[in-house]
């Protein structure tokens, strides 16, 4: 049985840099990643471990790395047809795992997203690379679901620097005019389908319940990294050839891109865009995350 969206599909997704899925995937999917999340911060004897906590309120998780690691539940859904036929509708049959992350928004003190392009925090040689957001609860502008600047990711890459340090945020006097903002909203079990350089955000979570999303990226076996800093050496040891074939050429697209470096290693989009990388000490004790390799490398 085929999942590979239709030619009306794509042309939206070409057109917003986004595309919603409502209902993709089924009530036993998700049973299996709630189970799963229970399983990851049960098992850990520190969660720092494992996960980035809440900075006003450490016994909330921000985020866990890399779950597709910890848990087949998670990598199962990863390479599931449902959302890998419809990820070669998008970049080709040649298709790479590239890295996933599961971002919690716990009710009252989830963190907000400023608007960004995934694209800066990972310049490719072209820009063939979908993030999938699988929606674990229901999602709704109440509990801070995606927010899209429908049609950016046809223009370049914009300014994501403060004081010329990579920031990772795009400040609202240097966001493009004449893009309409749209949201993302959907059940649990809904799937977005996002470009790697369509602008993004989403609001902090104010309500009671959680919006979890489970997050697996994909890119096209011909588009390589051009930036080998910590975000890359937190990525690149688990990417894999998903489907297809490695090619022995890297497809470049023309222009420049500007590279994410910053004058501190970060150790997620979350701490980079509200300055806790800055700290004099850090909010948590952190065994994993980007910084995590920019402080291996300093030790050599």
């Amino acid at each position: 049985m085929s999942f590979h969206l239709t030619d009306e599909e794509v042309a939206v997704f070409d057109e917003n840099g986004f595309l919603v899925v409502r209902d993709l995937l089924d009530a036993e999917a998700l049973a299996s990643m709630h189970a799963a999340i229970d399983e990851i911060i049960g098992s850990a004897n520190d969660v720092r471990e494992v996960a980035e906590l809440e900075p006003s309120d450490a016994s909330i998780i921000r985020r866990i790395w890399q779950p597709s690691k910890r848990h087949a539940a998670f990598r199962a859904i990863q390479e599931d047809p449902r959302i890998v036929d419809r990820i070669e509708s998008l970049i080709g049959p040649d298709i790479v795992f590239h890295h996933s992350k599961l971002n919690m928004k716990g009710p009252r003190v989830g963190s907000p997203v400023e608007w960004h392009q995934d694209f800066s925090y990972y310049p490719h040689t072209n820009p063939k690379l979908v993030a999938c957001l699988v929606y674990l609860d229901d999602a709704d502008e109440d509990n801070a679901c995606l927010r899209v600047l429908a049609g950016s990711h046809r223009a370049s890459i914009y300014d994501h620097t403060e004081h010329g340090q990579f920031r990772g945020k795009v400040a609202a006097e240097n966001l493009p005019a004449g893009y309409a903002e749209m949201t993302a909203a959907g059940r649990a079990g809904t799937v977005v389908f996002l470009h790697c350089k369509v602008l993004h955000r989403s609001d902090a979570n104010r309500s009671a319940h959680y919006r979890r999303c489970f997050i697996p990226a994909y890119r096209a076996a011909n588009a390589l990294p051009i930036y080998y800093g910590p975000h890359a050496a937190h990525n690149e040891p688990g990417t894999y050839l998903l489907r297809g074939q490695r090619r022995p050429v890297a497809l470049g697209e023309a222009g420049e891109y500007p590279l994410p470096i910053t004058e501190k290693a970060f150790n997620s989009l979350y701490a980079l865009q509200q300055g806790e990388h800055l700290l004099a000490d850090e909010l948590h004790a952190r065994s994993s995350g980007y910084a995590t390799h920019a402080r291996a490398a300093a030790q050599k």
